[in-house]
């Protein structure tokens, strides 16, 4: 009864709530690529993945043409070894953010199953290490935004009891990021946390040179500062700063945590769900940072992430971009600034499929 009878693909268009603009580039749209399996039972998953604006055709066709057909007559129990056997059969693909898409959005569908079978949320049959998550926001703190509002919208987070805010840097004078940081420092105080963000956009010299502007007002990280596979860089910058360098929304595979943690070039795991491949590999990745006492803080989707967050004993913090309340029937509980995680079986996250299909891409 728990052989998948059938899998499918589709993609959808969703709209980004706000304009969202960093260093190199601007979130245009999400394509979110979503898989469906169904087993013989009548159980139902669903899982996803997405990308901000391009590339979301190329994965689902790796879906349906390679990765899906193999599903058909499976133990929809065996999550390890269907995704093994998936990663073996694109093995002339990977490690890279096409293959890691797709088979993220089949590991979220059969962990949807998984909790579903068990009567568990995602948090709990994950890991159960707590159901409260400390939430930052980074819709507040977009590049093209000026310092009265990231000033106003930092205010307007502190306020809502919100740990953190992130600032995007990487303007044409590193004065000009500095400034920005101090406005929100001076305005906010000592007790929030300021994540700053510079989207691999800086070379190491200027990198150095920005840690230094940033490092008087207290950053709590500076985000991918230099290229994501720039491991020796990210460590030359590390032991150059004071300011904790997070790391990982652009890392494809564990394996790539791992040297970066080695390496001493990672005080921050950013692990992304979609991104390195579902919930299977997010989870090892997690492990991996608490053997070396490092604190994750995932990459975006805050809807799947909050209960992934709240599994490890090493989840510190979830990132708050709202994106799914157009095709969801229910948003990310906060419960005095905290996130909280869903109670309801499976991965928690109550998909809207009518709004779904009126953003259906052919």
């Amino acid at each position: 009864m728990t052989l998948i009878t059938n899998a499918t693909a589709l993609l959808a268009d969703i709209a980004v709530e706000t304009d969202r603009t960093d260093a190199v580039q601007s979130f245009v749209k999400q394509e979110t690529v979503l898989v469906t399996i169904t087993t013989a039972d009548g159980l139902v998953g669903t899982g996803y993945a997405y990308t901000i604006g391009t590339g979301g055709s190329s994965v689902v066709a790796l879906l349906r043409e390679h990765l899906l057909p193999l599903l058909t007559g499976k133990d929809a129990r065996n999550v390890e070894g269907l995704w093994q056997s998936l990663f073996a059969h694109t093995r002339a693909t990977t490690t890279g953010a096409i293959t890691s898409l797709a088979l993220a959005a089949v590991d979220t569908a059969l962990w949807d199953l998984r909790c579903k079978r068990a009567s568990e949320p995602l948090w709990r049959l994950a890991g159960g290490h707590r159901q409260e998550i400390p939430v930052y926001d980074t819709e507040g703190g977009w590049l093209h935004l000026g310092t009265e509002d990231l000033v106003k919208s930092a205010l307007a987070a502190r306020d809502a009891g919100f740990s953190g805010v992130k600032i995007k840097v990487g303007k044409p004078h590193v004065a000009e990021d500095a400034e920005r940081l101090r406005a929100v420092r001076d305005a906010v105080g000592p007790g929030l946390h300021i994540m700053t963000d510079a989207n691999q956009s800086q070379s190491l010299s200027s990198a150095v040179q920005l840690a230094a502007a940033l490092e008087p007002y207290g950053p709590y990280w500076l985000e991918e500062p230099l290229p994501a596979d720039d491991i020796s860089g990210h460590t030359r910058l590390a032991r150059s700063t004071r300011i904790p360098i997070a790391v990982g929304e652009s890392l494809y595979a564990p394996m790539q945590f791992r040297s970066y943690l080695e390496a001493g070039g990672a005080s921050i795991v950013q692990v992304d769900v979609a991104r390195v491949g579902g919930i299977t590999p997010w989870l090892k990745v997690a492990h991996l940072a608490e053997t070396f006492n490092v604190g994750v803080c995932p990459h975006f989707l805050m809807e799947l992430h909050v209960s992934l967050v709240a599994a490890v004993p090493n989840g510190v913090f979830v990132e708050y971009i709202p994106q799914l309340r157009a095709v969801t029937r229910t948003e990310m509980a906060l419960h005095n600034g905290l996130a909280v995680a869903p109670d309801e079986p499976g991965i928690g996250i109550d998909w809207d499929m009518d709004a779904i299909d009126d953003r259906r891409v052919s």
